[in-house]
């Protein structure tokens, strides 16, 4: 398979929506979480599909996870 029609595919990955359950056992932590998140503020973007379906872009959950990525305890600011 060449690199562009590689490249494509593995974009597309990065933008396939995935539920909550999916989501939450990506980032091992758990539903209530993420809902709490939501609720809160603070956690991973996400799509509002309808009034009670909400969706994650894996990219968004990887983007929120290397925004939390951090080298010390010095540069933890809560």
């Amino acid at each position: 398979m060449n690199k562009r029609i590689q490249t494509m595919l593995a974009d597309s990955d990065l933008d396939r929506l995935m539920d909550e359950r999916e989501a939450a056992n990506l980032l091992c932590y758990s539903m209530r979480a993420l809902q709490n998140w939501r609720h809160r503020g603070g956690g991973p973007r996400f799509v509002k599909v309808s009034g009670r379906s909400i969706r994650y872009r894996r990219r968004d959950l990887l983007d929120w996870i290397d925004g939390k990525t951090i080298t010390s305890t010095s540069q933890f600011n809560g």
